[in-house]
Protein backbone atom coordinates (compact mmCIF):
# COMPACT_ATOMS: atom_id res chain seq x y z
CA UNK A 1 0.00 0.00 0.00
CA UNK A 2 1.58 3.44 -1.03
CA UNK A 3 0.91 6.23 1.22
CA UNK A 4 0.53 9.44 -1.07
CA UNK A 5 2.15 12.57 0.85
CA UNK A 6 0.41 15.51 -1.28
CA UNK A 7 0.78 18.58 1.25
CA UNK A 8 4.60 19.87 0.54
CA UNK A 9 4.72 20.85 4.34
CA UNK A 10 4.98 18.94 7.27
CA UNK A 11 2.40 16.17 8.25
CA UNK A 12 0.80 18.61 11.04
CA UNK A 13 -0.44 20.04 7.40
CA UNK A 14 -1.78 17.22 6.00
CA UNK A 15 -5.82 17.83 5.09
CA UNK A 16 -6.15 14.24 3.92
CA UNK A 17 -4.53 10.83 3.46
CA UNK A 18 -5.20 8.69 0.09
CA UNK A 19 -3.65 5.31 0.48
CA UNK A 20 -3.67 3.17 -2.52
CA UNK A 21 -4.20 -0.38 -2.12
CA UNK A 22 -3.74 -3.88 -4.64
CA UNK A 23 -1.92 -2.15 -7.07
CA UNK A 24 -3.60 1.07 -7.59
CA UNK A 25 -6.92 -1.15 -7.62
CA UNK A 26 -8.07 0.03 -4.63
CA UNK A 27 -7.70 3.00 -2.48
CA UNK A 28 -8.86 4.25 0.80
CA UNK A 29 -8.97 8.33 2.27
CA UNK A 30 -9.31 9.73 5.54
CA UNK A 31 -9.49 13.48 5.92
CA UNK A 32 -8.43 16.11 8.89
CA UNK A 33 -11.54 17.35 10.60
CA UNK A 34 -11.05 20.48 10.40
CA UNK A 35 -13.29 21.46 13.26
CA UNK A 36 -11.09 20.68 15.67
CA UNK A 37 -8.15 22.35 14.92
CA UNK A 38 -5.87 23.52 16.01
CA UNK A 39 -5.99 21.75 19.51
CA UNK A 40 -6.48 18.49 17.71
CA UNK A 41 -6.16 16.68 14.59
CA UNK A 42 -8.57 13.72 13.96
CA UNK A 43 -8.67 12.20 10.73
CA UNK A 44 -11.81 10.78 9.43
CA UNK A 45 -12.38 7.81 7.28
CA UNK A 46 -14.12 8.01 3.99
CA UNK A 47 -15.19 4.90 3.05
CA UNK A 48 -18.08 6.35 0.62
CA UNK A 49 -19.78 9.22 -1.43
CA UNK A 50 -22.19 9.64 1.53
CA UNK A 51 -19.34 10.10 4.18
CA UNK A 52 -17.95 12.56 1.47
CA UNK A 53 -20.71 14.60 0.94
CA UNK A 54 -21.39 14.90 4.79
CA UNK A 55 -17.83 16.19 5.88
CA UNK A 56 -17.63 18.89 3.04
CA UNK A 57 -21.56 20.00 3.89
CA UNK A 58 -20.60 19.85 7.34
CA UNK A 59 -17.57 21.87 6.95
CA UNK A 60 -14.85 19.53 8.79
CA UNK A 61 -13.18 19.93 5.48
CA UNK A 62 -13.58 23.46 3.44
CA UNK A 63 -11.46 25.29 0.85
CA UNK A 64 -12.94 25.18 -2.55
CA UNK A 65 -10.27 23.24 -4.05
CA UNK A 66 -10.02 20.45 -1.37
CA UNK A 67 -13.53 20.29 -1.88
CA UNK A 68 -13.44 19.12 -5.24
CA UNK A 69 -10.77 16.82 -4.72
CA UNK A 70 -12.53 15.06 -1.31
CA UNK A 71 -15.26 14.73 -4.12
CA UNK A 72 -13.82 12.73 -6.31
CA UNK A 73 -11.53 10.75 -4.17
CA UNK A 74 -14.46 10.16 -1.89
CA UNK A 75 -16.11 8.58 -5.34
CA UNK A 76 -12.93 6.45 -6.22
CA UNK A 77 -12.72 5.04 -2.96
CA UNK A 78 -16.53 4.15 -3.03
CA UNK A 79 -16.69 2.62 -6.45
CA UNK A 80 -13.51 0.91 -6.18
CA UNK A 81 -13.39 -0.08 -2.44
CA UNK A 82 -17.07 0.10 -0.20
CA UNK A 83 -18.32 -3.97 -0.53
CA UNK A 84 -22.16 -2.61 -1.09
CA UNK A 85 -20.87 -0.16 -3.57
CA UNK A 86 -18.63 -2.89 -5.48
CA UNK A 87 -21.52 -5.33 -5.11
CA UNK A 88 -24.40 -2.97 -6.76
CA UNK A 89 -21.88 -2.60 -9.96
CA UNK A 90 -21.14 -5.82 -10.22
CA UNK A 91 -24.81 -6.86 -10.68
CA UNK A 92 -25.50 -3.89 -13.09
CA UNK A 93 -25.47 -4.39 -16.92
CA UNK A 94 -23.16 -2.26 -18.77
CA UNK A 95 -25.62 1.02 -19.60
CA UNK A 96 -26.64 1.32 -16.19
CA UNK A 97 -23.45 1.49 -15.06
CA UNK A 98 -22.65 4.79 -15.94
CA UNK A 99 -26.72 5.74 -14.90
CA UNK A 100 -25.21 4.48 -11.29
CA UNK A 101 -21.92 6.45 -11.05
CA UNK A 102 -23.69 9.49 -12.78
CA UNK A 103 -25.95 9.33 -9.66
CA UNK A 104 -23.34 9.09 -7.48
CA UNK A 105 -22.07 12.47 -8.76
CA UNK A 106 -25.16 14.60 -8.80
CA UNK A 107 -25.43 13.76 -5.45
CA UNK A 108 -22.01 15.14 -4.29
CA UNK A 109 -22.67 18.25 -6.31
CA UNK A 110 -25.43 18.95 -3.57
CA UNK A 111 -23.26 19.12 -0.77
CA UNK A 112 -22.30 23.27 -0.97
CA UNK A 113 -23.44 25.39 -4.01
CA UNK A 114 -20.99 28.14 -4.14
CA UNK A 115 -17.49 26.77 -5.19
CA UNK A 116 -17.31 26.17 -8.90
CA UNK A 117 -14.73 24.09 -8.52
CA UNK A 118 -17.15 21.00 -7.32
CA UNK A 119 -18.80 21.34 -10.17
CA UNK A 120 -16.34 21.75 -12.80
CA UNK A 121 -14.48 19.11 -11.45
CA UNK A 122 -18.12 16.54 -11.50
CA UNK A 123 -18.21 17.96 -15.11
CA UNK A 124 -14.53 16.97 -16.11
CA UNK A 125 -15.16 13.54 -14.65
CA UNK A 126 -18.37 13.16 -16.04
CA UNK A 127 -16.80 13.34 -19.38
CA UNK A 128 -14.09 10.77 -18.14
CA UNK A 129 -16.86 8.37 -17.33
CA UNK A 130 -18.64 8.39 -20.16
CA UNK A 131 -14.93 7.98 -22.62
CA UNK A 132 -13.94 5.45 -20.80
CA UNK A 133 -17.37 3.44 -20.63
CA UNK A 134 -17.19 3.42 -24.29
CA UNK A 135 -13.94 1.43 -24.20
CA UNK A 136 -13.66 -2.43 -25.14
CA UNK A 137 -13.54 -4.47 -22.50
CA UNK A 138 -15.88 -4.42 -18.56
CA UNK A 139 -17.46 -1.31 -18.64
CA UNK A 140 -17.27 -1.44 -14.55
CA UNK A 141 -13.68 -1.75 -14.56
CA UNK A 142 -12.70 0.53 -17.49
CA UNK A 143 -15.06 3.32 -15.23
CA UNK A 144 -13.46 2.62 -11.81
CA UNK A 145 -9.95 2.60 -13.24
CA UNK A 146 -10.91 5.93 -15.21
CA UNK A 147 -11.67 7.25 -11.67
CA UNK A 148 -8.84 6.10 -9.58
CA UNK A 149 -6.48 7.23 -12.48
CA UNK A 150 -8.19 10.52 -12.25
CA UNK A 151 -8.33 11.43 -8.63
CA UNK A 152 -4.83 10.53 -8.38
CA UNK A 153 -3.78 13.38 -11.77
CA UNK A 154 -6.11 15.49 -9.56
CA UNK A 155 -3.84 15.27 -6.19
CA UNK A 156 -0.28 16.25 -7.96
CA UNK A 157 -2.24 18.84 -10.37
CA UNK A 158 -3.51 20.79 -7.83
CA UNK A 159 -0.25 20.60 -5.43
CA UNK A 160 1.85 21.78 -8.51
CA UNK A 161 -0.86 24.25 -9.92
CA UNK A 162 -0.74 25.84 -6.26
CA UNK A 163 2.62 26.38 -6.65
CA UNK A 164 2.07 27.77 -9.68
CA UNK A 165 0.15 30.27 -8.50
CA UNK A 166 2.36 30.66 -5.36
CA UNK A 167 5.13 32.05 -7.68
CA UNK A 168 3.41 34.08 -10.43
CA UNK A 169 1.85 35.86 -7.22
CA UNK A 170 5.79 36.81 -5.38
CA UNK A 171 6.71 37.26 -8.90
CA UNK A 172 4.03 39.80 -9.76
CA UNK A 173 4.27 41.16 -6.24
CA UNK A 174 8.37 41.48 -5.89
CA UNK A 175 8.12 43.65 -8.94
CA UNK A 176 6.48 46.49 -7.06
CA UNK A 177 7.57 46.31 -3.76
CA UNK A 178 11.11 46.69 -3.33
CA UNK A 179 11.40 46.68 0.71
CA UNK A 180 14.63 44.99 1.87
CA UNK A 181 12.38 42.52 3.93
CA UNK A 182 9.76 42.14 1.41
CA UNK A 183 6.13 42.31 1.09
CA UNK A 184 3.43 42.77 4.09
CA UNK A 185 0.48 40.17 3.74
CA UNK A 186 -3.04 40.65 5.35
CA UNK A 187 -5.31 37.75 4.20
CA UNK A 188 -9.02 36.09 4.87
CA UNK A 189 -10.29 33.01 5.65
CA UNK A 190 -8.02 30.17 5.16
CA UNK A 191 -6.60 29.44 1.46
CA UNK A 192 -3.42 27.30 3.07
CA UNK A 193 -2.29 23.67 2.75
CA UNK A 194 -5.78 22.68 4.57
CA UNK A 195 -7.67 23.98 1.94
CA UNK A 196 -6.42 22.25 -0.75
CA UNK A 197 -4.09 19.10 -1.22
CA UNK A 198 -0.66 20.89 -0.52
CA UNK A 199 0.78 24.24 -0.49
CA UNK A 200 -2.37 26.62 -0.78
CA UNK A 201 -3.47 29.36 -2.92
CA UNK A 202 -3.76 33.30 -1.34
CA UNK A 203 -1.92 31.54 1.48
CA UNK A 204 0.45 29.64 -1.11
CA UNK A 205 1.80 33.10 -2.29
CA UNK A 206 2.68 33.99 1.46
CA UNK A 207 4.51 30.71 1.63
CA UNK A 208 6.38 31.21 -1.23
CA UNK A 209 7.40 34.59 -0.09
CA UNK A 210 8.95 33.82 2.96
CA UNK A 211 10.54 30.73 0.51
CA UNK A 212 12.49 33.87 -0.76
CA UNK A 213 12.95 35.62 2.01
CA UNK A 214 10.61 38.26 1.10
CA UNK A 215 7.62 37.56 3.55
CA UNK A 216 7.69 40.64 5.60
CA UNK A 217 4.90 39.73 7.68
CA UNK A 218 1.47 38.49 7.56
CA UNK A 219 -1.97 39.13 9.06
CA UNK A 220 -4.63 37.16 9.33
CA UNK A 221 -8.75 37.68 10.01
CA UNK A 222 -10.41 35.52 12.07
CA UNK A 223 -13.25 35.13 9.66
CA UNK A 224 -16.33 35.21 11.61
CA UNK A 225 -18.22 33.23 12.31
CA UNK A 226 -16.54 29.80 11.80
CA UNK A 227 -12.99 30.94 12.65
CA UNK A 228 -11.34 29.97 9.74
CA UNK A 229 -8.40 32.49 10.23
CA UNK A 230 -8.05 32.57 14.10
CA UNK A 231 -8.20 28.51 13.62
CA UNK A 232 -6.92 27.65 10.95
CA UNK A 233 -4.67 30.07 8.50
CA UNK A 234 -3.01 30.83 12.29
CA UNK A 235 -2.05 27.39 12.53
CA UNK A 236 -0.66 27.00 9.49
CA UNK A 237 1.28 30.65 9.95
CA UNK A 238 2.98 29.34 13.46
CA UNK A 239 3.51 25.67 11.95
CA UNK A 240 5.41 27.34 9.07
CA UNK A 241 7.05 30.29 11.59
CA UNK A 242 6.37 32.87 9.23
CA UNK A 243 7.83 36.04 9.94
CA UNK A 244 6.00 38.82 12.48
CA UNK A 245 2.50 37.13 12.56
CA UNK A 246 -0.68 39.02 14.03
CA UNK A 247 -4.25 37.96 14.17
CA UNK A 248 -6.98 40.03 13.33
CA UNK A 249 -10.30 40.44 14.94
CA UNK A 250 -12.48 40.81 11.26
CA UNK A 251 -13.23 44.63 12.53
CA UNK A 252 -9.92 45.61 13.33
CA UNK A 253 -8.98 45.60 9.41
CA UNK A 254 -8.87 49.56 8.90
CA UNK A 255 -7.15 50.05 11.79
CA UNK A 256 -4.54 48.06 11.17
CA UNK A 257 -3.95 48.80 7.26
CA UNK A 258 -4.37 52.79 8.81
CA UNK A 259 -1.85 51.80 11.79
CA UNK A 260 0.58 49.35 10.32
CA UNK A 261 0.48 49.22 7.20
CA UNK A 262 0.17 46.02 4.61
CA UNK A 263 1.58 46.11 0.38
CA UNK A 264 -1.35 43.74 -0.49
CA UNK A 265 -4.47 42.01 0.78
CA UNK A 266 -4.60 38.40 -0.58
CA UNK A 267 -7.38 36.08 -0.83
CA UNK A 268 -8.60 33.08 -2.12
CA UNK A 269 -11.99 32.67 -4.33
CA UNK A 270 -14.81 30.35 -4.68
CA UNK A 271 -15.85 31.45 -8.24
CA UNK A 272 -14.80 34.54 -10.67
CA UNK A 273 -17.33 35.45 -13.01
CA UNK A 274 -16.53 36.87 -16.41
CA UNK A 275 -16.32 39.88 -15.37
CA UNK A 276 -13.87 39.58 -12.42
CA UNK A 277 -16.63 39.64 -9.46
CA UNK A 278 -15.68 37.08 -7.09
CA UNK A 279 -17.39 35.30 -4.58
CA UNK A 280 -15.43 34.23 -1.48
CA UNK A 281 -15.91 33.74 2.88
CA UNK A 282 -18.06 36.17 3.89
CA UNK A 283 -15.92 39.36 5.09
CA UNK A 284 -14.15 39.57 2.12
CA UNK A 285 -15.98 42.01 0.22
CA UNK A 286 -15.75 44.63 3.48
CA UNK A 287 -11.70 43.80 3.37
CA UNK A 288 -11.72 44.64 -0.33
CA UNK A 289 -13.78 48.10 0.05
CA UNK A 290 -10.96 48.94 2.90
CA UNK A 291 -7.70 48.33 0.97
CA UNK A 292 -8.80 50.22 -2.01
CA UNK A 293 -9.56 53.63 0.35
CA UNK A 294 -6.18 52.57 2.26
CA UNK A 295 -4.56 52.45 -1.80
CA UNK A 296 -3.45 48.76 -0.44
CA UNK A 297 -3.24 46.28 -3.27
CA UNK A 298 -6.08 43.24 -3.07
CA UNK A 299 -5.70 40.02 -5.25
CA UNK A 300 -7.37 36.99 -5.87
CA UNK A 301 -5.13 34.10 -5.84
CA UNK A 302 -7.58 30.80 -7.04
CA UNK A 303 -7.07 27.77 -9.26
CA UNK A 304 -8.21 28.32 -13.14
CA UNK A 305 -11.05 26.50 -12.28
CA UNK A 306 -12.84 28.74 -10.60
CA UNK A 307 -12.77 31.30 -13.31
CA UNK A 308 -15.91 30.57 -14.47
CA UNK A 309 -17.16 32.42 -17.45
CA UNK A 310 -20.39 31.20 -17.63
CA UNK A 311 -21.60 34.24 -15.04
CA UNK A 312 -21.10 37.40 -16.27
CA UNK A 313 -21.50 38.78 -13.02
CA UNK A 314 -21.70 38.11 -9.59
CA UNK A 315 -25.25 38.67 -8.72
CA UNK A 316 -25.93 35.64 -10.76
CA UNK A 317 -23.76 33.44 -7.74
CA UNK A 318 -26.06 31.32 -5.85
CA UNK A 319 -24.25 32.40 -2.52
CA UNK A 320 -24.98 29.53 0.21
CA UNK A 321 -26.32 30.57 3.89
CA UNK A 322 -25.49 28.49 6.57
CA UNK A 323 -27.61 27.40 9.97
CA UNK A 324 -28.12 30.13 12.13
CA UNK A 325 -26.95 27.74 15.07
CA UNK A 326 -23.21 28.40 13.80
CA UNK A 327 -23.36 31.76 14.49
CA UNK A 328 -25.23 31.62 17.39
CA UNK A 329 -22.82 29.00 19.25
CA UNK A 330 -19.57 30.78 18.26
CA UNK A 331 -21.33 34.37 19.03
CA UNK A 332 -22.43 34.09 22.66
CA UNK A 333 -25.54 36.00 21.64
CA UNK A 334 -29.51 34.20 23.06
CA UNK A 335 -30.49 31.07 21.54
CA UNK A 336 -33.64 32.72 20.58
CA UNK A 337 -31.76 35.94 18.41
CA UNK A 338 -32.41 35.50 14.92
CA UNK A 339 -29.89 36.25 12.47
CA UNK A 340 -28.60 36.19 9.31
CA UNK A 341 -25.50 33.63 8.03
CA UNK A 342 -24.38 33.52 4.59
CA UNK A 343 -21.34 31.65 4.29
CA UNK A 344 -20.06 34.12 0.86
CA UNK A 345 -20.36 37.21 0.05
CA UNK A 346 -19.55 38.97 -3.45
CA UNK A 347 -16.35 41.23 -4.04
CA UNK A 348 -16.83 43.41 -7.37
CA UNK A 349 -14.28 43.60 -9.75
CA UNK A 350 -13.77 47.05 -9.79
CA UNK A 351 -11.87 46.22 -6.01
CA UNK A 352 -10.02 43.90 -7.71
CA UNK A 353 -6.25 44.80 -8.45
CA UNK A 354 -5.40 41.01 -9.86
CA UNK A 355 -6.08 37.74 -10.20
CA UNK A 356 -3.09 35.26 -9.75
CA UNK A 357 -3.63 31.80 -11.29
CA UNK A 358 -1.51 28.84 -12.13
CA UNK A 359 -1.50 30.29 -16.02
CA UNK A 360 -0.39 33.42 -15.04
CA UNK A 361 -1.79 37.16 -13.15
CA UNK A 362 -4.74 38.41 -14.50
CA UNK A 363 -4.73 42.21 -14.89
CA UNK A 364 -7.28 44.82 -16.09
CA UNK A 365 -7.16 45.89 -19.92
CA UNK A 366 -6.85 49.34 -20.51
CA UNK A 367 -10.64 50.05 -19.73
CA UNK A 368 -10.10 49.19 -16.20
CA UNK A 369 -12.02 45.88 -17.02
CA UNK A 370 -10.90 42.16 -16.29
CA UNK A 371 -11.23 39.74 -19.78
CA UNK A 372 -11.70 36.86 -17.76
CA UNK A 373 -13.09 35.31 -20.89
CA UNK A 374 -9.94 36.39 -23.60
CA UNK A 375 -7.88 34.67 -20.44
CA UNK A 376 -9.48 31.80 -19.99
CA UNK A 377 -9.64 30.90 -23.94
CA UNK A 378 -6.11 31.92 -24.30
CA UNK A 379 -4.61 29.22 -21.64
CA UNK A 380 -7.01 26.74 -21.95
CA UNK A 381 -5.94 23.09 -23.51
Amino acid sequence: MSDRNHSGTGDSLRSLIFQLGDEGKTATLSVLDQLLLPHESTYIPIPDVKAAWTVIRSMQIRGAPLIAIVAVLGLAVDLSTNDETVKELNGLSDDDVVKYVSKKMEYLKTSRPTAVNLFNAMEELDKIVKESAGKDGSTRENVVTAIMKHAQLMLDRDVSDNKAIGAFGADDLLERHMHPDGVRVVTICNTGSLATAGWGTALGVARELQRRGKLRSIAALETRPYNQGSRLTAYEITQEKMPNPTLLCDSMAASYLANKGADACIVGADRVCANGDTANKIGTFQLAIIAKEMGVEFFVASPFTTLDCELDSGDKIEIEERPPGEMLESSGAPADMKCWNPAFDVTPAKYITGIITEKGVLKKSSDGTFDVKGFVLKHRK
